[in-house]
This record gives C-alpha cells, sequence and structure tokens, in this order.
C-alpha cells in the first residue's frame, strides 16, 4: 500500500507542466521509501523506464553495471541487448528509444551504477546538455542512498550547475500517514505496537 508523499507527487506532478525536460534528484537514508515513491509516480506517466545499479560487492567492476543497464534497456523496450563500451553510449542510446512526452526514467541507486567510473557524472552531463534534455515533458530522476556520492557528483559539480529542477530529500512519512498504512488492520494493532515497528524502520 502506497500512502503519503502528497507534496513529492505533486512536485513531480508540476514538472510536466514545464513544456521542457526536468532533472530531479531523489535522495534519502536506505528504506526510507525513495524507489517506492518514483515507482509510483512513474505509474501516472505514458512512459516508464528505471534502471537500478548493481549493489557492490568483491569484484564488481563498471562493465558489470553496464552489462546490467543493456539488460535493463533490452527489457523494457524493442532495443537489443548490445554490449555497452561506456556510459556515454549507454546514455545515447536510452535516448534514442524516448519517443513519448510524459516520460520518466529513473536511475536508481546511481552511486552504485556509476561508482566506477569516475567518467561517469561527465558522460551523463553531455548527454543530458545535446540530447535529454531537448526532450518535451521529460524527466530524468537520480536517486540514491548514498549522500555523499550525488553530493559530490551530481549536487556540487560544476557541471551540473544550474541543471537541476529539483532537489527532493525524502524524510520519515508523519504518523499519520504511518497510521494509514495499516489499512483494515489499524484496528488490530497497538499504538504501541505500531510506534515499535516505526522506530525499526
Amino acid at each position: 500500500m502506497f500512502v503519503g508523499r502528497h507534496r513529492e507527487i505533486k512536485l513531480l506532478s508540476d514538472l510536466f507542466d514545464l513544456n521542457k525536460s526536468s532533472l530531479v534528484v531523489c535522495k534519502g537514508r536506505r528504506r526510507i521509501g525513495k524507489s517506492t515513491l518514483i515507482e509510483q509516480f512513474g505509474q501516472k506517466c505514458t512512459h516508464f523506464l528505471e534502471f537500478q545499479g548493481l549493489p557492490p560487492r568483491e569484484g564488481l567492476t563498471n562493465k558489470d553495471q553496464l552489462n546490467t543497464f543493456s539488460e535493463q534497456l533490452a527489457a523494457q523496450t524493442s532495443f537489443p541487448q548490445l554490449k555497452l563500451e561506456s556510459w556515454y553510449q549507454a546514455f545515447s542510446i536510452l535516448n534514442s528509444v524516448i519517443k513519448h512526452e510524459n516520460t520518466l526514467v529513473f536511475l536508481d541507486e546511481i552511486s552504485w551504477m556509476g561508482g566506477k567510473d569516475k567518467d561517469f557524472a561527465g558522460q551523463l552531463k553531455i548527454i543530458w546538455d545535446t540530447e535529454l534534455k531537448k526532450h518535451r515533458h521529460f524527466i530524468l530522476v537520480l536517486c540514491g542512498s548514498v549522500t555523499s556520492w550525488i553530493e559530490d557528483n551530481i549536487m556540487n559539480h560544476t557541471g551540473f550547475m544550474g541543471r537541476v529542477s529539483l532537489e527532493i530529500t525524502l524524510e520519515e512519512l508523519e504518523l499519520h500517514h504511518c497510521n494509514a498504512f495499516w489499512g483494515k488492520k489499524t484496528e488490530r494493532i497497538t499504538a504501541k505496537e505500531k510506534l515499535k515497528i516505526l522506530a525499526v524502520t
């Protein structure tokens, strides 16, 4: 069940009224609901593409991340899976499959996705400037839990200065929204039990 986050949904929806492309950064601690928020909003869009970075593990390489991106792109579009050589190539191919207005592209766990390539942010910036920003009613969401990576590589990166249309720092749900989360079961759960679960999450 999805509850709350009305303000964030409204802010995202308003971007489609601007008749241009918008770059969004969504950050916050792990398990706060960032991915769920963007996925919920994505259901309202004409076209929604979601890409997730591989979680860290020993021996993980940038090639692994590129291969996973290619697999996810092929699974969501008619584009064949390719052996990608760079993020510039990956994002350029992504741009070529965006055909609709009211399209949302979601890059989730971006610090995992780009963490193995020091040029990741720079290549994304080039594609944004030369291709992606030319779309109308288009939103690109960059999301992650490693706030320091996002701050260093996106928010404080000179290449992205003035390009981010919306920055969302997701906080915990308000208590009345947490209560609504239980739905019909709310009467069978005591307030103390709800607070204990809320404290853990």
